[in-house]
C-alpha cells in the first residue's frame, strides 16, 4: 500500500489511477512522464511489506 503525500494529488485521477497525460495542455509531455515515473519510484521507496499475524487458540 502507497502513502499519498500533500503534493500528490496532482498525480493521481479521483480513483486513485495515475494521471499520465499532464492537467495543463501546454506542460511538455516528456517532462510530466518523467515526473510521474518519479512519483511512482516514491511509492516503490515508501511501501512497507505487509505482515499478517495470526494467532492460534
Amino acid at each position: 500500500m502507497s502513502i499519498l503525500r500533500a503534493g500528490d494529488e496532482r498525480f493521481h485521477y479521483s480513483d486513485g489511477s495515475h494521471r499520465w497525460i499532464p492537467p495543463d495542455p501546454d506542460y511538455d509531455q516528456e517532462v510530466w512522464d518523467e515526473q510521474v515515473r518519479q512519483h511512482k519510484h516514491g511509492h516503490l521507496r515508501n511501501e512497507r511489506p505487509r505482515v499478517r499475524v495470526q494467532r492460534l487458540v
